[in-house]
């Protein structure tokens, strides 16, 4: 990894804003999942400990009533309301502030404030704004080892935006600009990446946590051991189209289950009845199947399938189910799961491999009838020796569930930053960082 961490450079003394990633799942006021915020303590501990001055800033959920001055009326709400008649515009905006403090109160991090508090054993000051009047005081009075949390940065307009404004007052708060929000990496907001784009601040390093993705994916990706194994499952061929030829050139072996399968399948001739098909993307897998051939790769597709009437609803509900060879699902039936010959296959490839990254489950995981693929492929993983690495999202929500966690290498943080990069694309918020000497 080429870029500096925050070991690279004299934290003493220094305002450290810290882009952390503390979009955790909440209820009733309550985290439901601290995976988030214990992924960001390594960083906020050293920098403490070496007498930092932290601030920390991160999005939570997708609010919709913002505006850059604070909460308000957005331009669509302001048009709706100048619309009416006079005599009904102030109830019309009561109605709309009413909804935008409600985002409020849902998309706070005052709970993540306290729980930080907690996990540190010192006080998290909380900013009730992000560049108001409570940040101003908050940072103005923040001593060496001392942490503040800024409020929610989706809840200025500017932070999607990329507004200058908002990232030049945001760069006057720090002296160093930290990023280990690997889960935002691939995006270029005002606080991932644009604050140092745009030179506002000129200091720019990495956390701990982006150091580990990169080290681990990244140097995985580019000088693997092998044999190297990639697995891909999920829903859409679309949405992985550049991750399969970019993974064809660097693995020995490409493994495709999940919904996405049954296009690759369907490209061979196969009737797969009324599984899901991405039409449009019949000739990319055409492609992908004859670049494999062509560059001497091993392409596995699943052998048999669980098939189904219909998709269940709910979508943990318990229904009637059947297993057939691929050559043999019905017209009138959906696979929902890679049946047990393609398990065996499946696990086989990745007993044999030193080198394993997975993304996407092999079937619809979240009912425990179309789970077993993807428990077959997570087992396989957490018992070789090999080195594993989970690429985030509902492959990381799987084995987490199926308590192989502790068995993977490293499981990513960041589902969407571990697609681009599996893609070879480069992150806008590892980008904008410095590169060492």
């Amino acid at each position: 990894m080429n870029k500096k961490s925050v070991k690279d450079v004299v934290v003493k003394g220094q305002r450290c804003l810290v882009r952390v990633d503390f979009n955790v799942p909440m209820k009733d006021g309550v985290i439901t999942d601290e995976t988030r915020i214990n992924g960001a303590l390594p960083t906020i501990k050293y920098l403490v400990d070496n007498g930092a001055k932290v601030i920390l800033c991160s999005h939570m959920g997708k609010p919709h009533n913002i505006l850059t001055e604070g909460f308000g009326l957005t331009k669509k709400e302001k048009k709706a309301v100048e619309a009416l008649p006079e005599s009904e515009q102030a109830a019309a905006k009561a109605e709309y502030l009413k909804k935008a403090l409600k985002d409020k109160e849902k998309f706070t991090l005052r709970p993540v404030a306290e729980k930080l508090s907690e996990k540190l054993g010192i006080p998290v000051k909380f900013a009730t704004d992000v560049v108001g009047a409570s940040a101003d005081e908050a940072v103005a009075s923040i001593k060496d080892g001392e942490v503040v949390l800024l409020e929610n940065t989706r809840f200025m307009a500017g932070e999607e935006k990329r507004d200058e404004a908002l990232c030049k007052k945001l760069a006057s708060y720090c002296d160093i600009y930290v990023n280990d929000a690997f889960g935002t990496a691939h995006r270029s907001h005002a606080t991932t990446a644009a604050i140092a784009e745009y030179g506002f601040v000129k200091t720019a390093v990495c956390g701990f946590l982006i150091e580990k993705e990169l080290s681990v994916m990244a140097d995985s990706l580019e000088n693997p051991v092998r044999p190297f194994v990639a697995v891909l499952g999920g829903a859409k061929v679309a949405d992985k189209l550049k991750v399969i030829s970019n993974l064809l050139e660097k693995c020995d072996t490409l493994i495709i289950g999940g919904g996405m399968a049954y296009t690759f399948l369907k490209a061979k001739g196969y009737e797969v009845g009324t599984s899901l098909v991405d039409d449009e993307k019949i000739e990319y897998c055409k492609e992908m199947m004859q670049k494999a051939q062509d560059l001497g790769k091993n392409l596995y597709l699943p052998v048999d399938a669980t098939i189904v009437d219909s998709f269940p609803n709910p979508i943990d509900a318990e229904i009637p189910y059947s297993v057939c060879g691929i050559d043999a699902i019905p017209a009138d039936k959906m696979a929902l799961d890679i049946g047990p010959a393609t398990q065996a296959l499946y696990t086989d490839a990745v007993k044999s491999a030193k080198t394993v990254i997975w993304n996407g489950p092999m079937g619809v995981f979240e009912n425990p009838i179309f789970a077993k693929g993807t428990m077959a492929v997570a087992k396989a993983l957490a018992e070789t020796e090999a080195t594993t690495i989970i690429g985030g999202g509902d492959s990381a929500a799987a084995v987490t569930q199926l308590g192989y966690a502790d068995k993977m290498t490293h499981i990513s943080t960041g589902g969407g930053a571990s697609l681009e990069l599996f893609e070879g694309k480069k992150l806008p918020g590892i980008e904008c960082l410095n590169d060492k000497d």
